[in-house]
């Protein structure tokens, strides 16, 4: 018997740089390194003065470091 998972809708809210700490719990340093290596999602323009990432990249990024731990 086969089983389907259904996929969730992509969320488009908006995450700011404290919500993102907050959720990876990573210093803002090292979240600042990540993006610069190209290992974490880049965030983007939401204005003149701000900017944000979309919490749906930030929530694959996090699942992939989950799925990659050795069992």
């Amino acid at each position: 018997m086969t089983h389907e998972i259904a996929k969730q809708p992509r969320s488009k809210k908006v995450l700011r740089f404290s919500q993102v700490i907050q959720k990876t719990g990573l210093p803002k340093s090292t979240v600042y390194r990540l993006i610069s290596e190209g290992k974490f999602p880049r965030q983007f323009k939401l204005s003149e003065r701000s900017s944000g990432f979309l919490e749906s990249e930030v929530d694959d990024w996090l699942e992939s470091r989950a799925n990659s731990r050795i069992s």
